[in-house]
């Protein structure tokens, strides 16, 4: 699992490792995440974080599996 961007700044880390069960879902480590508090909060608040699984857009109800890179990161916004 990869963070990027603000992301990676906020939570002071730029990689972690997940165990992928079956069924797991990227809302679901999201989910999981935040339910550590602090700057993981972010993870699932007022702007939504966007999610690529093996370096493809992904949404929160994509199944993570075994070998996916999953990697957040936050909105681009821009003029």
């Amino acid at each position: 699992m990869r963070f990027f961007a603000r992301l990676r700044e906020d939570l002071k880390t730029d990689q972690l490792a997940i165990d992928a069960r079956p069924g797991l879902t990227a809302g679901d480590v999201l989910a999981e995440l935040a339910s550590q508090g602090g700057p993981w909060d972010q993870l699932q608040g007022d702007q939504p974080v966007m999610i690529a699984i093996n370096q493809a857009m992904a949404k929160p109800g994509s199944e993570v599996k075994a070998g996916d890179e999953l990697a957040f990161f936050p909105p681009v916004t821009g003029g």
